[in-house]
Formats: C-alpha cells, sequence, structure tokens
C-alpha cells in the first residue's frame, strides 16, 4: 500500500472511530402552541402550570403500553409545585406527584409533563426526580390518561400535599411547608364561576379567567365588550366592583385580568363575572366583522399584556 493510500486509510479509520464515539443528537421536541388541547380540565392544567401556587389534580393512568403495566389504571397526582423544583416525588405513602410548574421546558408543556410522569413512576420510595435532560419526542400527556376518568382539581393553601397525611412531623419538611405558606399568594375560585380564580397580591386583589375558547376569536369578543364599555365588573346597583387591567397569553389561550376594589372578596365576583360572561358569549356569537373602534380596543388589549 502507498503512503498515499495509508493516510487515506488512516483518516478513514479515524472518521469512523469519532463517528462511533460521538453521541446521537438529541431529536427535538416539536413546538406546539396550545399542549394540553383535548384534555379534561385543560383550563385548570393551564392555571397550575401559569398562575396557581398550590393547587393538585387528581388523574388516572390508562393502559398505555408506556406505562409500566404495574402502574397501568392507577391514579397520580399532577401538582403545581414540588421541593426544590424537582419534576416528580414518591411519597413515603407511595403516592406519586409530577409538577406542573418546573425550569426544563422544550416546545411541547404536555410532553415535558409526560415525560416527568413516566420516570417518576420509576422513582423509590419517598425520592423526588431530578431531570437534567430535556425529553425526545415521545409520549404525550394526551396518550397517557384515562378520557373517562374525571379529573379532582383542588386548591390549596400550604404546599402540605408534599408530605404524606401524618408526615409532617418530620421537622425539615414541616419547617419548609410552613415557610411555603407565608409565600403563597392566597387564591380562591370564583363560585359559580368556570376556571376563574381571585387573588391577593402585594395587597391589592385581582381576579384572573382563563378561557378556553380560541385565543383570537375570544379576543375580539373581548374587544367588542371592552369598546362598548361593558368589560368592567359591576354588582347589581351598578357599583364597580373591578376594571380590566389587560390580558395575556399561556399555552395557546387568554387569561384576561380585572384589578378589583380593595377588599373584595372572591363571592363577591360571582354575579359580575356570570353577567360579564354573558356579554362575552354573546359577543362570540356575533360574527361581524369588528369596527373601527373595537379593532382599536383590540389593538390596546393585544398591546398592553399584563404579567400576572
Amino acid at each position: 500500500m502507498s503512503k498515499k493510500s495509508q493516510r487515506r486509510a488512516r483518516a478513514q479509520a479515524k472518521k469512523a472511530a469519532q463517528a462511533v464515539q460521538s453521541p446521537a443528537k438529541p431529536k427535538k421536541v416539536e413546538f406546539v402552541a396550545r399542549p394540553f388541547a383535548g384534555l379534561k380540565n385543560e383550563a385548570e392544567l393551564v392555571a397550575m402550570a401559569q398562575i396557581i401556587p398550590a393547587a393538585t389534580m387528581t388523574v388516572k393512568l390508562n393502559d398505555s403500553e408506556h406505562i409500566p403495566a404495574a402502574h397501568r389504571g392507577a391514579t397520580v397526582e399532577l401538582a403545581t409545585l414540588l421541593p426544590d423544583l424537582t419534576q416528580g416525588m414518591r411519597r413515603a405513602d407511595d403516592c406519586y406527584l409530577v409538577a406542573m410548574q418546573t425550569t426544563k421546558h422544550s416546545g411541547d408543556a404536555s410532553r415535558d409533563v409526560a415525560y416527568a410522569l413516566l420516570n417518576t413512576l420509576e422513582l423509590e420510595n419517598n425520592t423526588g426526580l431530578q431531570l437534567s435532560t430535556l425529553p425526545e419526542p415521545g409520549p404525550r400527556l394526551q396518550d397517557l390518561l384515562d378520557a373517562d376518568f374525571e379529573p379532582v382539581f383542588q386548591l390549596h393553601d400550604s404546599f402540605g400535599f408534599w408530605a404524606a397525611p401524618g408526615e409532617l412531623s418530620d421537622e425539615e419538611l414541616n419547617n419548609l411547608v410552613n415557610q411555603s405558606r407565608d409565600e403563597i399568594v392566597a387564591t380562591r375560585q370564583v363560585p359559580g364561576v368556570e376556571h376563574a380564580f381571585w387573588c391577593r397580591m402585594g395587597g391589592k386583589e385581582y381576579v384572573r379567567w382563563v378561557r378556553e375558547e380560541d385565543e383570537d376569536a375570544f379576543f375580539n369578543a373581548l374587544a367588542k365588550v371592552h369598546a362598548a364599555r361593558e368589560s368592567e365588573l359591576s354588582n347589581d346597583d351598578g357599583a364597580s366592583l373591578g376594571s380590566f387591567l389587560g390580558a395575556f397569553r399561556a399555552y395557546g389561550i387568554a387569561i384576561p385580568v380585572w384589578q378589583l376594589e380593595p377588599g373584595t372578596t372572591a363571592e363577591q365576583l360571582t354575579a359580575p363575572m356570570q353577567a360579564l360572561g354573558a356579554r362575552l358569549q354573546a359577543a362570540l356569537a356575533d360574527d361581524a366583522a369588528l369596527n373601527a373602534d373595537e379593532r382599536r380596543a383590540k389593538a390596546g388589549i393585544i398591546s398592553r399584556q399584563v404579567n400576572l
């Protein structure tokens, strides 16, 4: 073999060795604008991921081949937040919890939660999950949850759900829960109004309303109501309880926000929000194009996005 051929052979061998040693590049998860679409309680899932500090949702696993056989048909708890921002944990009582609020995000929040869920099912008793990598394409929550099961959503005043019943005698966990209780933003559901959450932040009260309609259709409806000066929350005698502050987008749906009059409670908002809801439904049913005033109102709403 000539020296030239030898050099070529060595170069090819080196290239082949590098190809074997180099790990395959992880596949990226495709972006999904509305990741929880099609799931029951989509609005609550979005709220848990974005605006609620302490809540859980009991869901049931289906019999998917992606789920270990021992866990098919079992219930697990989706939770807003877990200790040390872990993605999942297995409590001492063998309850599995999976976080909706984490620091690891691919392009599909449903895939992220499903990935954490499947890894959580592999945990030892009384341990937490700390994933250092993002998921590759794979099963989503829609592929793992029993569509016939009615999820059970619950707000909490503290992170006491981190511990099994009766376990709070553990001093470290007890201190952690007590400390977290002081930091939690007070949050209540508005009675009789789906997906509306009253809260108190910085000494002020607000209500945030998670809407499941098509995002653009909802903003059109809200623009019509706002342009007609009917977006305030008022009680029966016409006194204002809250003014429309703005809105933001989260996981493909709109969340409008009202700043409330000082001292307004969640219970006081039921009738005003039901009345506003009727106005919004009428505007959603109106397929007429936006007029000039309504277009200006929509532009103002879109440009005045809030972060609450």
